[in-house]
């Protein structure tokens, strides 16, 4: 049955194309739009981060917004609303000194001021409920930076008429990411005392913001099926899973989607030639132009592999240390790398450039087009994830008949199914453990595929390209997750504030 509209508040960092440092920006761009498509009044609240201009967004005023932080402190910004693209609302939260700089979280040193920056912005998705016309049903935070959001609903609920009515929705995108500060920022937080304890936020003798989001919170989501399984076992829970299990009845895993509008090879305006499953002849013309964009040979007969990857040991890159130059230097394959991250990694594929040049081109950095060409023009994707929550990647190589070779873990493990020799059925490439042999086996496997069966490799393709992950399927279980949670009146219609209530609504401005 399919939920009755709600107002839905959601809290994040990142929301593509107005900022973006990995798969969350996407997947929470995508769940607004399919959310708002369905019916719902889907608002996001983001920082104005420095590179975003409110007046070219059309944007308007909403005014000043007054944040209590603990400790007496108040803070002031300044808060602005715009359509997003394709469906949806977005609040820009205006604070210079904690978001007008370069970057979405801070590096080194400076990483340690997220936990002001992050309450900040916590703290004030429930003032908008407070002082701006806007009660949401579901607020609906994501990962470690806006966990905190949950813990101010719990807070706040028993005192404010106008919030107890609203629910909470965590989704946790990556467990490993935790959110961890030193205590010394308990003070500014302005939460209970009974939520520093090891039940709660206390953590080591330190803060974890996760950790506080996953008590608070109403119900608990995570990127795939595998993931909400994997998160509640040492292996995957990263020193959380014990603390999970706890709330294993509350926790659901939802696959993320493709989003069909940005990711399709028939209308994507980055590819050099569009295509799609009925006429390939496009891909071998993406293909021919990788391999110019990346100075390689032409060659139609040589496999091209592709990463686009941050270089972080959880994506497992470093399991191709001792296959890839193998591959490379019997010329068996070409590569092509885009990805920045861990500086080990990013010397080690630099190096891959400048030895087998010809044959691997190597790009440190991220460029949004040269991901879609890499994807349109590749015939296999590499992803050895030591774990992968859910991964978007592999589905947006499926999409566009890329193969990927993969670890089963994650989301990785519900999307891509193993190659079988003996009938050709599969859409890639898995393997199981997590070493440099196990991961040379398939890459191998891979290889000799494209030389010895060819015609495997077409079905491959086929069978990649007619895989659908929709959006709409993860916002109809989404949906249900809400209705699990939310009290919501007949016919959906949100309850006022009771009468004895004061307004705490503030003129719009403009």
């Amino acid at each position: 049955m399919r939920s009755a509209a709600l107002r839905l508040l959601f809290v994040a960092p990142e929301c593509h194309p107005l900022a973006k440092a990995g798969g969350l920006g996407d997947a929470v761009a995508a769940l607004v739009k399919t959310l708002a498509r369905r019916g719902h009044d889907v608002r996001v609240l983001l920082p104005r981060y420095g590179w975003i201009d409110p007046v070219a967004l059309g944007a308007r005023a909403l005014g000043p917004i007054r944040v209590p932080m603990g400790g007496g402190v108040e803070q002031y910004g300044a808060l602005w609303l715009a359509a997003l693209p394709g469906g949806g609302s977005v609040y820009l939260l205006e604070h210079d000194d904690f978001f007008a700089r370069g970057g979405i979280y801070g590096d080194g040193p400076a990483a340690a001021g997220d936990v002001w920056r992050f309450a900040f912005l916590s703290r004030a998705a429930l003032q908008i409920a407070l002082e701006f016309d806007f009660v949401p049903d579901v607020v609906h935070v994501h990962d470690w930076p806006t966990a905190l959001a949950a813990a101010y609903l719990e807070q706040l609920r028993p005192s404010e008429p106008v919030l107890r009515r609203t629910a909470s929705v965590l989704t946790i995108h990556n467990v490993e990411y935790q959110g961890r500060f030193s205590a010394e920022a308990w003070p500014y937080l302005g939460l209970p005392a009974d939520q520093l304890q090891p039940g709660r936020l206390e953590d080591l003798g330190g803060l974890n913001l996760l950790k506080g989001g996953i008590a608070a919170a109403d119900a608990i989501t995570t990127v795939s099926p595998t993931h909400a399984r994997d998160m509640q076992t040492p292996a995957g829970g990263h020193g959380l899973e014990a603390f999970l299990a706890r709330r294993a009845s509350s926790i659901t895993g939802i696959l993320n989607g493709v989003d069909d509008e940005v990711w399709d090879p028939h209308v994507d305006p980055f590819v050099p030639r569009r295509f799609d499953a009925r006429d390939l002849r496009g891909k071998l013309a993406c293909k021919r132009a990788l391999q110019t964009a990346f100075a390689l040979e032409q060659r139609d007969d040589v496999p091209v592999l592709g990463i686009v990857s941050r270089f972080a040991a959880q994506k497992g890159l470093d399991l191709l240390r001792g296959a890839l130059p193998a591959v490379l230097e019997a010329g068996e394959a070409q590569l092509v790398v885009q990805g920045a991250g861990e500086p080990a990694l990013e010397q080690f594929f630099a190096a891959l450039g400048r030895r087998y040049a010809g044959r691997a081109g190597v790009r440190i950095g991220y460029s949004e087009e040269g991901a879609h060409r890499i994807h349109g023009g590749a015939d296999f994707f590499l992803m050895p994830s030591r774990y992968e929550p859910c991964g978007l990647a592999q589905m947006y190589a499926m999409r566009y008949g890329t193969l990927p070779i993969v670890r089963a873990t994650g989301g990785l493990a519900d999307t891509v199914s193993d190659y079988d020799e003996s009938t050709g059925d599969g859409t890639g490439f898995v393997f199981l453990a997590p070493t440099e042999a196990a991961c040379g086996a398939a890459l191998r496997r891979a290889i000799e595929t494209w030389y010895v069966r060819p015609a495997h490799v077409a079905k491959l393709r086929r069978h990649a390209m007619a895989r659908r992950f929709s959006w709409d399927d993860s916002a109809a279980r989404l949906e249900a997750v809400y209705d699990s949670i939310v009290d919501r009146p007949a016919a959906g219609a949100h309850e006022p504030a009771p009468k004895d209530v004061p307004n705490r609504t503030r003129r719009v401005l403009g």
